[in-house]
């Protein structure tokens, strides 16, 4: 009625053979997850400078550039051209996806005694709450 099995199980470790797998540290997981976090955090950038060209966001996206790559080892992460985005009805949306991003970064960041990254973070998540808040008029 059923298929014997023919390997070994799956769940070998159970027996006590834990060598059969790679591990990784705890440190290398949260380098994984922060590196993540702000990857995602810079394609969210990319599109916001796509909208909204600005020396603020193309040395925010630098830095993060950055960051992403030293976590990665030096390999230099994907970026979206300049030239994805067009409808400016997105902006505020983007802007909340970033802080969103930029939140879950410094928890991380934070978590792994991370200065730099958790820094970077903190100040984008400063830019996009700014960027949220409604402006006023200005007086005539």
């Amino acid at each position: 009625m059923y298929e014997p099995i023919r390997g070994t199980s799956v769940h070998s470790t159970m027996a006590g053979r834990t060598q059969d797998f790679p591990h990784r540290s705890r440190e290398e997981e949260l380098d994984i997850q922060l590196a993540g976090h702000l990857a995602a955090l810079l394609a969210v950038t990319d599109e916001l400078r796509a909208l909204t060209p600005s020396a603020d966001l193309d040395t925010a996206a630098d830095r993060l550039a950055e960051q992403v790559a030293r976590l990665r080892g030096g390999r230099t992460p994907a970026r979206v051209p300049l030239t994805a985005a067009q409808d400016e009805t997105r902006l505020a949306p983007l802007h909340r996806k970033a802080h969103t991003l930029a939140g879950r970064a410094l928890v991380v960041a934070a978590s792994r005694a991370d200065t730099t990254a958790a820094i970077l973070a903190a100040e984008r998540m400063d830019a996009h709450a700014a960027a949220m808040e409604p402006r006023e008029l200005a007086p005539r």
